[in-house]
């Protein structure tokens, strides 16, 4: 149990307001595949946060939208370390609905990797 607590998702690690998803959407690096976009921005903190935009126009069914919330959700927990220092917003894809866990998993972890570059790319810029 002492481990679990190392990629609780805290209050601090999710963006909380309008203002916080705003800042994202304005000047972000995209990521997208058939299951999800990813929208990713620098923070300057040393913390990861994470914002989810599942709409109903692409998984109808409330239990559709909240088990695509829970694997993102996990895979932000186990991916956090190597975020810091972002604010990322999951954005679903209509696919999103009909794929299996382990699939939106693997979509996810594509993300965060090309999430990572593109934060050395620009670090390495300025």
């Amino acid at each position: 149990m002492a481990g679990s607590s190392l990629y609780r998702l805290k209050k601090d690690n999710r963006l909380l307001n309008a203002g916080d998803y705003g800042r994202v959407f304005k000047k972000a690096t995209r990521s997208r595949d058939n299951c999800f976009i990813v929208l990713s921005r620098s923070n300057d903190t040393d913390i990861a946060r994470l914002g989810q935009a599942i709409s109903k126009k692409n998984c109808r069914f409330a239990s559709g939208r909240n088990r695509i919330k829970r694997v993102v959700r996990e895979s932000f927990r186990h991916h956090q370390a190597a975020l810091a220092g972002l604010d990322v917003i999951v954005i679903n894809q209509p696919a999103a609905r009909s794929a299996g866990n382990q699939q939106l998993f693997n979509s996810l972890t594509g993300h965060w990797e090309r999430c990572q570059r593109a934060k050395r790319e620009k670090g390495a810029q300025e």
